[in-house]
């Protein structure tokens, strides 16, 4: 075996403290086999078999029977003795001592190419290798000074040598690479060096030996290959910047990765921008083919190719006509998208196909939904907006159209797609559209328009057109409403007049007959039965104009949390003991221009609905916050116009409604009740008041969990100098008001009745009344008291002369003279006819605390 290779740094690694086989592990068998016969341990017994043999033999010779035996023995030996002979002659057996270990490994080490020195930590170089030492330099020199001189040259080759120094002495493993000059001036040549420490494990786990492993390796030729890979990278690359078609890589969100200089330019940017302002496809790409690219973008699907015409938006603000090629890449998450200018640089990929590609142009940036249909009933082809309305943005083509179609709709409508399209496909005509209503709320509607397409061959056989109408249908829906409103509108407004005149007269001698008699009394009750009969009367009349939205509303600014807190008593009594009632109220709750008492109406309304739908009892939760603007941009309503709003939520745990019931539970006379226990009035009238209030209230409901009503009301911003009145101020003002008062009254009614009884009401309070049936009469009244009359009430719809020109004729005499409106007509229907004018206004039915209170209220301005 050759003499192992040993440098002039004296490698002294026999000379360390520790068995060969302890020192380096090496894990093949024959090594540990020969290790295990070192020592007397290994010949014990192989001796004591020679010894035990001996005496066998011995002992069939001393019998005289063991002689055939004993011959067969010495042929056996003979023979084994003469093959051996041969052998060794032709020399398969050899003979001599074991190569120690520490020259085995020590010549592997010189025969790897990579090189090797071990040292202690202080840098004593131990042993090095071949390699090792042809990279530093074999001479004189140690290893250590070798590699010192090497790299002495070299600002950064010294610098990383130090450092990897330090962390041989810490026992820590550290790497560089550096390069550095090596030769003459001439001939001199830039060398790639690896130079890593790592600290030799000791015996023990964990331990240290002691000893530190540095490897210097040439990396010089792996260096220049991967410069040489960079290279022809950046060719490919300039190549990809100036190919005559637009490039670009898209992830799946729809972000620019990366564009070519091509594309960039023709859009007006330069690639770096593109990156920088993290542009996506929607920002370059007209209409809806945006949006079908980044759904194909983000489809999982690997491999799926898409041809789409659409127009490119440039930063100026042109438009260019492209046609895109889109591939999903391998892990389906992105595209790579080539871009073709159709009418410029890449226009002569189209000439002789004008028409085709003013068509293609035609068929993507249509603003409605075009698919061509093959004689199977399966898409051929199809543009953005189909994709957009139909797929909700996922690619057509191969999809069956009645599944497209039908897929969300109910049995019947799906029927009549099937039928359509049978119909279509096979050449003739099919001119009735088709509504398909889809969507959570099935508010989403798709009119479908189909055609038979007879030139087009077995390949397309018919033609689709999809509009979507869901604007429409909801502009025919509320006109529809607007409609049943308007008619009911005029029925009350018709009746409110009359009827609210019998039910002041009916309630104001009510009340006076009331004060006539003692609690105690016969006619005590029976008087109280006819004003309450009068007073549910009066309120099915207002329900009647609130669902009109005709109702006087007597508008204040008020916190809704005291409103509710004050109201919570009456609501848990009329609750009883079967259901809970729970009110929350944010502390810094916002201000409402609404009318306290018709607010109170409709939460007890709606309570009143909660309550019916919890037959066996439950819990209503009412809650009152404030919603910022921010909040309210992410409510989803057509018609809810965001800004800052106070949220009324009133919640039960009843049985809840489907969404048919939800559709019509504030159509007037809608109930789902039983005959006699409800108007249908209820939330009508409750949607009219809110409404009327400038707000909103949505439905939120589902079978069996219950039903939720947020009511959403505009947020009032106080003047700085306003000051508010809470609610229980204001009651308690209300409870201590003196209704009496002096002064001359003209009181101007054509129905006698009511004015008989609005007459003795105000002189039990102090009034001097003069009467008058008509305007022409209080004209006369006027003119023989010489005008001396401190306040005017009258009603509105007289014969021969109405209120509002009685008004006129009155100030052109008396400017200042003061005037209260009485009607059952809302002040709305004839105010816009006073214009500037000032005056007052008192809706009938009215009592007579009511009536007293507001001459004196007039009276005090």
């Amino acid at each position: 075996m050759p003499a192992p290779h040993l440098s002039s740094t004296q490698n002294r690694i026999a000379s360390l403290r520790m068995r060969e086989h302890d020192a380096i592990e090496l894990p093949s068998a024959p090594f540990d086999a020969i290790m295990r016969m070192q020592g007397w341990g290994g010949y014990l017994p192989t001796a004591g078999a020679v010894v035990l043999g001996a005496l066998i033999a011995l002992g069939i010779v001393a019998s005289g029977a063991g002689t055939p035996v004993l011959v067969a023995i010495l042929v056996a030996l003979a023979s084994v003795g003469l093959f051996g002979l041969f052998a060794y002659s032709a020399g398969y057996i050899r003979f001599g001592q074991r190569t120690p270990l520490a020259d085995v490994v020590m010549t592997a080490a010189d025969n790897i190419d990579v090189g090797v020195m071990i040292a202690s930590r202080d840098g004593e170089p131990l042993y090095t290798n071949t390699k090792f030492d042809a990279i530093v330099g074999d001479g004189e020199r140690d290893a250590r000074t070798a590699l010192q001189q090497l790299l002495s040259g070299d600002a950064e080759a010294s610098s990383a040598l130090f450092r990897l120094t330090r962390a041989a002495e810490r026992g820590e493993t550290h790497a560089e690479e550096f390069s550095l000059g090596r030769g003459g001036a001439r001939s001199r040549v830039r060398t790639t060096l690896q130079l890593a420490v790592k600290p030799v494990p000791g015996e023990a786990a964990g331990a240290s030996s002691g000893l530190v492993l540095w490897r210097l390796t040439d990396v010089t030729a792996d260096r220049r290959r991967e410069a040489d890979r960079i290279a022809a990278v950046e060719i490919q690359l300039a190549q990809f910047d100036n190919a005559p078609i637009g490039l670009a890589s898209v992830g799946p969100d729809g972000t620019l990765l990366h564009v070519n200089a091509t594309l960039a330019r023709w859009i007006g940017r330069s690639p770096r921008s593109v990156l920088e302002q993290r542009l996506t496809l929607a920002d370059i790409a007209a209409g809806d083919g945006a949006a079908l690219l980044t759904r194909l973008s983000g489809a999982s699907v690997p491999d799926q190719l898409e041809t789409i015409d659409i127009d490119l938006s440039c930063e100026d603000g042109r438009v260019m006509p492209a046609r895109l090629l889109a591939r999903t890449v391998p892990s389906g998450k992105g595209l790579t998208v080539a871009v073709v200018d159709v009418v410029g640089e890449g226009a002569s990929e189209f000439e002789g196909d004008d028409s085709g590609a003013r068509f293609a142009r035609f068929f993507q940036s249509a603003p409605f939904g075009i698919a061509m249909l093959g004689s199977d009933g399966r898409i051929v082809s199809a543009n953005s907006a189909f994709c957009r309305i139909v797929l909700d943005g996922a690619a057509g083509a191969g999809v069956s159209a009645a599944d497209a179609l039908g897929r969300a709709t109910d049995a019947a409508t799906r029927e009549a797609v099937e039928e359509g399209l049978k119909q279509v496909i096979s050449g003739r005509v099919h001119n009735v559209p088709i509504d398909i209503t889809s969507g959570a709320k099935r508010d989403l509607v798709t009119r479908v328009y189909m055609s038979p397409f007879t030139s087009g061959g077995a390949r397309e056989a018919a033609i689709l057109y999809v509009v979507d109408a869901t604007e429409q249908k909801a502009l025919e829906a509320r006109f529809a409403q607007s409609q049943k409103m308007e008619v009911v509108g005029k029925l009350a407004g018709g009746i409110a007049h009359d009827f609210n005149n019998m039910l002041t007269a009916i309630l104001g001698f009510s009340d006076m007959l009331l004060a006539q008699h003692r609690p105690k009394d016969v006619a005590y009750k029976d008087l109280s039965n006819i004003k309450a009969s009068a007073n549910r009367a009066a309120e099915l009349v207002r329900k009647l104009l609130a669902l009109a939205r005709q109702q006087t509303l007597r508008n204040e600014v008020i916190n809704l949390g005291d409103v509710i807190t004050d109201q919570f008593n009456v609501l848990k009594g009329y609750l009883g003991e079967k259901s809970e009632l729970k009110i929350s109220s944010a502390p810094d709750l916002w201000h409402v221009m609404v009318d306290e008492h018709e607010f109170g109406q409709a939460l007890f309304n709606l309570v009143t609905n909660s309550k019916d739908a919890m037959q066996d009892g439950g819990t209503i939760t009412i809650r009152a916050r404030n919603v910022p603007e921010r909040e309210s941009q992410k409510i989803e309503n057509r018609e809810f116009v965001a800004g800052e709003y106070v949220l009324i939520e009133v919640s039960d745990t009843g049985h809840g409604m489907s969404r048919e019931v939800m559709d019509k539970i504030f159509e007037p006379f809608f109930t789902t009740k039983a005959i006699g226990r409800g108007t249908g009035l209820g939330l009508a009238s409750v949607y009219g008041m809110v409404k009327q209030s400038g707000g909103y209230i949505y439905p939120d409901s589902e079978i069996g969990k219950g039903t939720t009503f947020r009511i959403y009301l505009p947020r009032y911003h106080p003047d700085k100098d306003e000051e508010i009145v809470p609610v229980k101020e204001k009651k308690k003002e209300q409870k201590a008001a003196d209704l009496t008062g002096t002064g001359r009254v003209l009181l101007v009614e054509d129905e006698e009745v009511v004015r008989n009884f609005a007459a003795r009401a105000l002189k039990r309070q102090g009034y001097k009344v003069l009467e008058a049936g008509s305007g022409v009469e209080a004209l006369e009244v006027m003119e023989k008291n010489k005008g001396k009359v401190d306040i005017v009430v009258s009603d509105v719809v007289m014969p021969e002369m109405d209120g509002p020109t009685l008004l006129k004729e009155l100030r052109k005499k008396n400017p200042d003279i003061k005037i209260i409106f009485v009607s059952g007509y809302p002040n709305d229907a004839f105010k816009s006819a006073l214009g500037d004018e000032n005056f007052a206004f008192l809706p009938k039915p009215f009592s007579l605390p009511q009536l007293a209170a507001k001459v004196k209220e007039e009276l005090a301005r």
